[in-house]
């Protein structure tokens, strides 16, 4: 890659500026703490910076200096190439010319062929593996970021888009932790949720898996959702009792939570339906399904798009490679799975309505620079209507989004036929049972639905009702292990020599009065499916009818950011005391000295635990590099000396064989 030297040379102005980076006799350096500092170090993909000189090699530079090498420094560089451009070295020295390299390893490391990274690792600079492949170096320029392909949208469409998601976001999660605050989901023995649980999800909300793993993620990392024991002791996934407060607000208010929640969270709902490097299906809410470079992901992906110009979107299909492109221009030391992090991060801001048509919403801008979407979002959404249409062919179509507690009583009564800007919903004598199961009377449906129409109802709907309400509860089922009992004998009769009622073991006791060797639970299913509609009667003759219990978990206490927020906060500590360690070693370096013999070291040491304080001592470690270091000795027994390192602030061992010098210090320790 190439650059302009104006702009490299103020990148290494300001990277010295903020002490990052130091001169050193083989080229630039990172300060001691640096690469770990880099958000995430080893696990992030940031196992050290590797020293290197301000200006990359050339493609010429590269040829000339291949033909320098001897045949075995040549091969040694060549088996770097195939193992992957990165290798270990033992005694090499790193910064000698190459007139005193003594090995293969050292005359590659003094013509920058093989560049040291740290922890004695060397790594192979891009530019000399483009050349040993045959290639040469790209004249593209390195310090200008690579350009976004995008499209002309207007943004009162985008707006639209995005708030037509995001509203059908918030009634989803409601619909499904609703269900499942009365039909409890069970959670597997893992924690996370079954594939079985989550095709019902899907299904019972119209969606594909992908989009119901969404939702069922958003839910968790908003509190809304968490596992507890039923009745029997098994672990189920219910609603927290945040839902019943989550569900009151307004749509803004509700989505806000879930938005925010989603764009700090680590969890990778993208992962669900793949398998991991065991060979095992991610499931959703698994605790491993996370990364902790997940949030900075969402987060430059999101930046990136605010900084479209206005009217300007992501085009379609080349879109995401060009950011993708332009996030690895701006972090070019992150993990592998970026890419996938990214697609994820554009995928599931427009399910979430974060974004639409491949721009940031009006109200998203506002999220994300910590503001309050309230208000920019409920200018943008439709008012939420209080009535339906009836129409004689027993549909019911809502013109727009209904309020949330007469959606919630209209899906008793009739069962979703189709969603989208208007839905439709099917009345049916299924559903209209359904309602007379949790106690509505036949004047209350006649009410319901009179009140609720902007058109008179149909005739063939009253009939509906009337007709399921006069068979409903003809039949009453008890416990003998169970009876039928009926004013009605015909229907008995008739369901006596029903030919699938075989199995349920029935028997007449009296004209009115069958029994059966089915329990309960069993029997009134089958007696449904049968085509009749039961009711449960007490035992003092009563009707029964019972809703489910709503069941609710105590909410989880979020303590990742705390948790974070230390770590950070104990790496930089860590971070300032070697730099304060390193400045007070430079200022008591002596000007010069004599390399100190092993038994002159151990003598010099133990008059330091004799008198007490600190000491300066040179020390050379495994890989041959020496520095100087501020520690407090404590013992020096077998050959090794215990000491306090000022630079690590820690109790660590040195071998005294390897001790070059030794200098007490007059400062306190």
């Amino acid at each position: 890659m190439q650059a302009d030297p104006g702009a490299v040379k103020e990148a290494l102005r300001r990277l010295t500026d903020l002490v990052l980076v130091w001169e050193s006799t083989g080229g630039l350096r990172p300060l001691t703490g640096v690469a770990e500092g880099l958000t995430g170090g080893p696990e992030a993909g940031v196992s050290g910076l590797r020293p290197r000189s301000a200006e990359p090699l050339t493609a010429a530079q590269v040829q000339a200096r291949l033909a320098e090498l001897s045949a075995p420094a040549r091969a040694l560089l060549e088996h770097v190439l195939e193992q992957g451009g990165e290798a270990t070295t033992s005694a090499a020295r790193h910064t000698v010319s190459p007139s005193e390299a003594a090995n293969p390893a050292e005359e590659l490391l003094s013509r920058r062929l093989l560049v040291p990274r740290g922890s004695g690792t060397v790594v192979l600079p891009g530019e000399v593996g483009l050349v040993l492949r045959g290639g040469t170096t790209t004249a593209e320029p390195a310090d200008r970021p690579p350009e976004l392909s995008t499209t002309a949208r207007q943004q009162a469409l985008v707006d639209r888009v995005a708030g037509g998601a995001a509203f059908e976001l918030v009634r989803r999660l409601e619909l499904l932790l609703d269900h499942w605050g009365t039909h409890p989901a069970p959670a597997l023995r893992s924690g996370g949720l079954g594939v079985r649980e989550l095709k019902a999800a899907a299904t019972f909300l119209h969606v594909d898996q992908q989009a119901a793993a969404l939702l069922v993620e958003c839910a968790s990392t908003a509190g809304l959702l968490a596992s507890r024991a039923d009745t029997d002791g098994n672990l189920v996934w219910v609603p927290t009792d945040v839902f019943d407060t989550w569900s009151a607000q307004d749509v803004p208010a509700r989505w806000a939570t879930v938005a925010r929640s989603w764009l700090e969270s680590p969890r990778m709902p993208g992962l669900v339906g793949s398998r991991d490097p065991a060979g095992k299906p991610w499931n959703v809410l698994t605790p491993e399904l996370a990364a902790r470079t997940m949030p900075e992901s969402r987060a430059m992906t999101l930046r990136l798009l605010a900084e479209l110009p206005p009217g300007q979107v992501l085009a379609a299909g080349t879109g995401v490679p060009s950011l993708l492109a332009r996030l690895a221009w701006l972090r070019p030391r992150r993990p592998r799975s970026r890419a996938d992090q990214v697609a994820w991060t554009v995928e599931e801001a427009a399910a979430l309505g974060v974004t639409g048509l491949g721009g940031l919403a009006s109200y998203a801008r506002v999220l994300l620079d910590g503001g309050d979407p309230h208000d920019t979002m409920a200018a943008m959404l439709p008012e939420p209507v209080d009535h339906v249409l009836i129409q004689a062919d027993l549909t019911a179509v809502a013109p727009g989004p209904l309020e949330s507690s007469l959606a919630r009583r209209l899906q008793l009564v009739a069962d979703v036929e189709s969603r989208g800007g208007a839905t439709t919903y099917r009345f049916t004598p299924g559903s209209v049972r359904r309602a007379l199961d949790l106690g509505w009377t036949a004047a209350e449906v006649h009410e319901f639905l009179g009140t609720v129409s902007r058109t008179p109802v149909p005739q063939p709907l009253a009939y509906l009702v009337d007709d399921t309400v006069r068979t409903f509860g003809a039949i009453r089922v008890g416990q003998a292990e169970s009876f039928l009992r009926a004013d009605d004998e015909t229907a008995l009769t008739e369901l006596l020599h029903h030919p699938k009622v075989g199995p349920l073991g029935l028997r007449r006791l009296a004209p009115t009065v069958l029994i059966s060797s089915t329990p309960i639970e069993v029997l009134l299913p089958r007696l449904r499916e049968l085509g009749a509609a039961p009711v449960v009667e007490a035992a003092d003759g009563t009707v029964r009818v019972t809703r489910p219990d709503q069941l609710r978990a105590r909410s989880p206490r979020g303590r990742r950011a705390a948790a974070a927020t230390a770590h950070e906060s104990a790496r930089i500590a860590a971070t300032l005391t070697a730099i304060r360690s390193g400045d007070r070693a430079a200022a008591s370096r002596p000007a010069t000295g004599a390399t100190l013999s092993p038994s002159g070291s151990l003598t010099a040491l133990r008059e330091a635990i004799e008198v007490g304080g600190a000491v300066l001592i040179g020390y050379v470690d495994n890989h041959g590099t020496a520095t100087d270091r501020i520690v407090d000795p404590l013992s020096v027994e077998g050959g090794q000396l215990t000491a306090r390192d000022h630079r690590s602030d820690d109790v660590r061992t040195f071998a005294v064989h390897r001790i070059t010098s030794v200098k007490s210090l007059d400062v306190p320790s």
